[in-house]
């Protein structure tokens, strides 16, 4: 384009001087929650940064934010970056895919997620609950995470692809431990790609021992068609006849079943270790579910009548959000903020800092469920919180997370308080999900 300014006449953001070669690692690995926090505290809107090599722009306002999200979301693609850390194990499924690959896909499992096909899941939620809450002990100590995992996944096998996964449980949970501890090491990994490091081959038998476990879902719901997720993609055909490989319905399989579970579970997780601490908020939470639901399981429509619980959800996942990060790839020149965002840029899009902004929130690092008012959400700006992403590409499966996290906490705090044993301050590894580095211990008191 003539008179455009090439690469070198660009103005860069401000942003934090790095090192040769390394640029903004060693600060990144030492605390990346830390490391995105300070760049917008102390470099405004748009923020620049480098990881071996790697530039990134972190976008810290909402508005920016709904550019690449929303107003010019076409023009961000998830990018190399994403795909070179989730490709291995979600293939080409709804999270990774693009462009009309992604719509097609999206279009054959929006419907899984409609309201009410969403309302009909609530049973299954209250009962894989209360199969959970029969297995704990008064006195015993727990590792919330590890049973909140346990749980959602079963939630998750049973409600969309119709199948108990019982005897899996360990399988998944242990490799899906493995593919988010790799996940952390991958910016320190400055070897090539083909290199078969030790955490590479341990990443891909976590993979093959999960693709065990997703090819015998596929196939049980081949023999055994029925009214779910799995059967529906066995069965669809596209225009010219075509149906779905068996090796992308594994794709999708792998996609909702380890983001189906893996967030919802972090977030219940977060809930319970927020509410140890916050008694005051578990009593005014407990009167709620007493009125209104008497010691009985939720129903569904018991659910949309406790506006305190989803108060207590949503400010959960603003101080914790189970993902705290987002990044996008500019397939042209774009402008954020008054700067240039160069064709192939990594955009870096962050839930943690954006929910812990004092510009947006009062005394943001308080646990305050009560703050979340109708006046509150009027004034907050739209993408002042987005725990589910924003626009085209946002969560499919959100409504899904929300009641199940909704029944999960109804179902089990009418029965339990969760005592907080391990440390009052959490560990968090750096993934694509917000994950504790140590068990989340809970000792177990069955109310009276």
């Amino acid at each position: 384009m003539v008179g455009s300014a090439t690469e070198s006449e660009i103005v860069r953001p401000p942003g934090p001087s790095g090192k040769p070669v390394v640029g903004n690692l060693v600060e990144y690995v030492r605390d990346p929650y830390e490391f995105v926090e300070r760049l917008a505290r102390e470099y405004g809107d748009l923020a620049y940064y480098e990881v071996l090599g790697t530039p990134f722009y972190q976008v810290n306002s909402p508005e920016g934010i709904e550019h690449v999200l929303v107003q010019n979301n076409e023009n961000y693609v998830k990018g190399e970056l994403f795909q070179e850390s989730l490709g291995p194990v979600l293939g080409n499924g709804l999270l990774n895919s693009e462009g009309e690959f992604w719509r097609r896909q999206r279009h054959l499992i929006g419907p899984a997620f409609e309201p009410g096909r969403i309302a009909e899941y609530a049973e299954t939620m209250v009962e894989r609950t209360e199969q959970t809450a029969a297995r704990w002990r008064d006195g015993a100590v727990r590792d919330v995470n590890e049973d909140m995992m346990e749980l959602t996944l079963e939630i998750v096998a049973d409600a969309l692809f119709g199948v108990d996964v019982g005897r899996d449980v360990d399988t998944v949970a242990d490799s899906l431990a493995v593919v988010m501890n790799y996940q952390e090491g991958v910016s320190a990994d400055m070897l090539p790609v083909d290199v078969p490091t030790p955490g590479k081959i341990r990443l891909r038998r976590a993979v093959d021992d999960l693709e065990d476990v997703v090819y015998r879902i596929i196939d049980e719901r081949a023999r055994n068609p029925g009214d779910d997720v799995v059967s529906r993609m066995l069965s669809v055909e596209d225009d010219e006849g075509q149906g779905m490989s068996r090796e992308q319905i594994r794709d999708e399989v792998m996609t909702l079943l380890l983001a189906g579970h893996e967030t919802t579970a972090l977030a219940l997780t977060f809930t319970f270790f927020l509410l140890a601490q916050r008694p005051e908020v578990e009593r005014r939470l407990l009167a709620e579910l007493d009125e209104t639901l008497g010691g009985d399981p939720p129903t569904i429509g018991e659910i949309r009548d406790l506006p305190y619980l989803e108060q207590v959800v949503e400010e959960s996942m603003r101080l914790y959000p189970p993902v705290p990060g987002i990044v996008r790839e500019a397939t042209a020149r774009d402008e954020i903020a008054g700067y240039t965002i160069p064709e192939g840029a990594t955009v870096s899009i962050n839930q943690w800092s954006v929910h812990r902004d004092p510009r947006f929130y009062d005394d943001p690092m308080a646990f305050r469920p009560e703050r979340w008012t109708d006046d509150m959400r009027e004034e907050l700006p739209a993408l002042a919180y987005f725990p589910f992403s924003a626009g085209p590409r946002r969560c499919v499966g959100d409504r899904f997370a929300m009641l199940e996290a909704k029944v999960v906490l109804a179902t089990l705090l009418q029965r339990y308080h969760l005592e907080l044993v391990s440390a009052p301050e959490l560990d968090l590894i750096a993934t694509i999900t917000t994950r504790p580095r140590k068990p989340v211990q809970m000792r177990v008191h069955e109310r009276e």
